[in-house]
C-alpha cells in the first residue's frame, strides 16, 4: 500500500487549516469511503504494521491540513513512531518529530497554521492504538499508554472538543484570578444551567494552565469519589514526584504538595460537573476536604442547586461562587454568545458558507442574525452548538429567523417533533432511546439491537439519525453509544412518552433484565 497515494487522497479533501468544528457524521462517512477506496475493511483492520499505520492515517487524517499529512507520510516519522510505540515511549516520539522538523520547511508550515503539534501526535497515536486493538494481532501488544503531556488520558478528547470553538468567558477567569490573589487557598465555584459552557470553561483553564483535573461524566460512569481520588492521586504523584503516596487520601496528598510549592506557586485542581456525582455516603461530594493547605485552590463547576444538594462544606476556607446567570454577568455572557456566533460565520470552514447563504436567502444582515440568534439562545452555548449546524445543513430552510426555537428545551422539543417521534410508527426509535436512557452508560450497538430485538443495521440507522445527540466511542474494540449531554438526557426523562408507567418503558426494563440473565447464564 503506497502511503503517498493515501496522503494525496486525504489532501484532496484537506482544510487550509485544522477545522475547529467537526461534523462527526459527515466525517465518519468520508473515512469509510476512503477506507473502501483503498480496499480496507471499515470494520476489520489489517494485521500488519504498515497496514495498520496507513489505516490509522486515514481515520486520523480526514479534514486535517496538508502540513500535518505531509509530516506523517515521511518514512522517518513512521519509523520513529513505531520505535516509540514498541518502547512505550511516546515522549520519545515527540522529541524525534521535533528534531526532524528543526530547520525543515514543514516546521514553518505547521507554525504558520498554528497547529498544536503535540496534540496532533497524541491524537494519531491514540487512533493507531484503537486500530491495533481492533486488528486483534498480537504483534501490537502490549499496548502503550500514549500520553504526551500531563492531562489524564481519559479526558483528552473531551478537552480538545471543548476548546475547539471556545470564545470569551474572560470575566470568569479574571474573577477566579482575583479570588486566588486575595486568598491563600479556597474553593471557587462556577454555577450555571446546562449548556452555559461550564465544561468548556473548565477545559479551557486546564488547557491553558496544565492543571490537574477531573470531569465527572454521568453517562460514562466517571462520577464517583473513588475514581476521582484515583485519578487526582496519579496526577499529583506524577507532577510533584510524591513518595509513598499510592494509598494517600486527598487531604494528605494536598499537604504533601503544599510543602513542595515555592513562594508564589499555586496548585489549582479543576473539577467539572459536581452535580453529576453519585455518592450515597454523607459529607462533601467527592470527599473534598473541608480545609485546604496554603497555595491549594479548587475551580469547580456545577448546575444550580438547593441547599440540601450543595454538599460542599468548608467553614475554614474561603469560598466564592460565580453564577453565570447573575444579573451582573448577563451582558458579558451575551457578548460571549455573539462572539461564538461570529466564529461560526467567519471562521468555521464547515458551516460559514451555508450559514451566510441562509442569511442572504432571507434578506437579513449578518449583524441582525447574530443579535437575534443570541437572544433566542438565552445565553446557552449548547443551543447554538445544535442550531447553527442545523441551519447550515438545511434543517430550518422552511423557517424565518423569528421562527427558530427559543432556548435549549424548545430546541429539543422542536427537533423531537420534526423527527416525528410522537407518531406510532416511530416506536422503535423511541424504544432504542429508552434503552440508552435506562442503561445510562456507553453500550455497544449490538447490545442495543439484542435488547430491542431489531436487526443491527436498523439500529445503526437510528443511531446515525440521532448522532449529534449521542456520544459514539470505541471501548475495548466495540462501537459504543451513550447520551451526549446531561441536558438532553434530562429532556428525554421528562418526555411524556418516557413516563415510567408507560407499557413500553416497562417492556424496555424487562428486556434489559432478560438480556442480562442470558449473558450470565
Amino acid at each position: 500500500m503506497s502511503i503517498d497515494l493515501v496522503v494525496n487522497a486525504l489532501k484532496s479533501i484537506a482544510k487550509p487549516a485544522a477545522s475547529l468544528v467537526i461534523n462527526q457524521a459527515q466525517r465518519n462517512e468520508t473515512v469509510v469511503r476512503i477506507l473502501k477506496d483503498f480496499k480496507f475493511d471499515p470494520v476489520q483492520p489489517p494485521k500488519d504494521v504498515d497496514g495498520v499505520y496507513v489505516y490509522s492515517l486515514i481515520e486520523y487524517g480526514v479534514g486535517k491540513p496538508e502540513a500535518i499529512l505531509n509530516l506523517f507520510r515521511e518514512r522517518e516519522i513512521k519509523n520513529a513512531f513505531w520505535s516509540a510505540y514498541t518502547a512505550n515511549n511516546p515522549l520519545g516520539f515527540c522529541k524525534e518529530v521535533e528534531k526532524f522538523l528543526k530547520g525543515n520547511d514543514l516546521e514553518y508550515d505547521i507554525r504558520l497554521l498554528r497547529i498544536e503539534l503535540r496534540s496532533q501526535l497524541e491524537e494519531f497515536g491514540e487512533i493507531f492504538i484503537q486500530v491495533a486493538k481492533r486488528s486483534k494481532s498480537k504483534e501490537f501488544e502490549p499496548f502503550p499508554e500514549w500520553n504526551l503531556d500531563e492531562y489524564p488520558a481519559e479526558f483528552k478528547s473531551l478537552i480538545r472538543e471543548k476548546i475547539r470553538s471556545f470564545c470569551g468567558r474572560k470575566f470568569v477567569f479574571e474573577a477566579f484570578k482575583q479570588f486566588c490573589d486575595k486568598n491563600r487557598s479556597g474553593y471557587f465555584t462556577v454555577v450555571g444551567d446546562a449548556g452555559m459552557g461550564k465544561s468548556a470553561i473548565a477545559a479551557k483553564y486546564v488547557w491553558d494552565n496544565k492543571s490537574p483535573c477531573y470531569f465527572n461524566i454521568r453517562s460514562d460512569g466517571r462520577n464517583r469519589a473513588e475514581l476521582f481520588l484515583d485519578s487526582i492521586r496519579k496526577q499529583l504523584i506524577k507532577r510533584y514526584q510524591l513518595q509513598n503516596a499510592e494509598k494517600a487520601n486527598l487531604a494528605d496528598l494536598l499537604e504533601q504538595v503544599s510543602k513542595k510549592l515555592n513562594a508564589g506557586d499555586r496548585l489549582v485542581i479543576v473539577v467539572d460537573a459536581l452535580d453529576e456525582v453519585e455518592q450515597e455516603t454523607g459529607g462533601n461530594l467527592l470527599d473534598l476536604p473541608p480545609s485546604l493547605p496554603e497555595g491549594v485552590y479548587f475551580l469547580v463547576t456545577r448546575r444550580p442547586y438547593t441547599r440540601d444538594k450543595k454538599r460542599l462544606s468548608a467553614p475554614d476556607v474561603p469560598v466564592e461562587e460565580l453564577d453565570l446567570k447573575g444579573s451582573q454577568y448577563v451582558n458579558l455572557s451575551r457578548e460571549d454568545i455573539k462572539e461564538y456566533i461570529w466564529f461560526f460565520l467567519n471562521v468555521d470552514k464547515n458551516y460559514e458558507n451555508a450559514l451566510k447563504q441562509w442569511i442572504q436567502d432571507r434578506n437579513i444582515y449578518d449583524s441582525d442574525f447574530v443579535e437575534q440568534l443570541a437572544i433566542k439562545s438565552e445565553n446557552n452555548f449548547m443551543y447554538l452548538r445544535y442550531v447553527l449546524p442545523g441551519i447550515a445543513k438545511g434543517d430550518y430552510k422552511d423557517l424565518s429567523l423569528k421562527q427558530l426555537p427559543d432556548g435549549l428545551q424548545e430546541y429539543y422539543q422542536d427537533h423531537w417533533r420534526r423527527m416525528g417521534m410522537e407518531e406510532k410508527l416511530q416506536e422503535v426509535k423511541v424504544f432504542i432511546l429508552f434503552i440508552l436512557v435506562e442503561i445510562g452508560t456507553p453500550i455497544p450497538y449490538e447490545m442495543i439491537a439484542d435488547i430491542a430485538e431489531q436487526d443491527e443495521y436498523e439500529v445503526q440507522v437510528v443511531l446515525d439519525e440521532w448522532v449529534e445527540y449521542l456520544k459514539p466511542q470505541v471501548l475495548e474494540g466495540e462501537n459504543c453509544y451513550s447520551i451526549y449531554h446531561a441536558s438532553f438526557l434530562d429532556f428525554l426523562k421528562a418526555k411524556r412518552v418516557l413516563d415510567s408507567k408507560r407499557k413500553l418503558f416497562q417492556e424496555v426494563n424487562q428486556r434489559i433484565a432478560d438480556y442480562l440473565v442470558r449473558k450470565m447464564a
